[in-house]
């Protein structure tokens, strides 16, 4: 299977950090290989969504990209599918077996809004799909895209080099250090049944 990559537009400083950076959190975790942020250079968001992969595993690219109209044009000339969502465009079950056919064979591009977006993205994208034809968040939309284009990766989804690791509990907050894990698992081996967990509020 190839990759997907989600172009973040019109990124606007002082307005759009937390968002953008949830675009790209939601990206990586939902299994994006990637986020590009284009419109204003933010490097404050580029290294929180670094440190974030730094910390809990990747690979995930971050970039900054200064002309998002070039980076549609070499995408579609690679032979990459863009996909641009929104809430005016074909509903995603409509196309998703479709979708899914292509990225068995082509890399996509997720492209996702901020401000009003130019009637230019509709017409380079390959596909314009909705999530639903009223109005909604750009994270949600693409949460719930990426969550059925790739069957739900993220209840799957691993990050070997992590550095932290979550270890689901019912009723308390724990996580895993990497030298703890290493740890753990000698200690395992040393006496089945025994295993040292951190409880972290990280």
């Amino acid at each position: 299977m190839s990759g997907i990559t989600v172009l973040r537009l019109s990124h606007r400083i002082g307005r759009d950090e937390r968002v953008t950076t949830h675009v790209g959190l939601t990206a990586r975790a939902f299994g994006a290989k990637g986020i590009a942020i284009a419109g204003d250079y933010d490097p404050g968001v580029l290294e929180s969504l670094r440190r974030v992969t730094e910390v809990w595993g990747g690979p995930f690219e971050v970039q900054y990209v200064g002309d998002w109209r070039e980076y549609l044009r070499s995408a579609k000339s690679r032979g990459d599918l863009v996909v641009h969502l929104t809430m005016y465009g074909v509903p995603l079950p409509e196309v998703l077996e479709e979708l899914r056919r292509a990225l068995s064979e082509r890399n996509l591009v997720v492209v996702v809004g901020s401000s009003k977006v130019p009637r230019e993205v509709y017409e380079l994208a390959d596909l314009n799909v909705s999530i639903g034809n009223q109005p909604h968040s750009e994270v949600a939309a693409l949460a719930v895209f990426l969550d059925r284009l790739l069957d739900g990766l993220v209840f799957r989804i691993s990050f070997p080099d992590a550095r932290l690791r979550v270890v689901p509990n019912p009723r308390r907050k724990v996580v895993l250090r990497r030298r703890e894990e290493a740890l753990a698992g000698a200690e395992k081996d040393r006496s089945p049944g025994r295993e040292a967990l951190n409880v972290g509020n990280d």
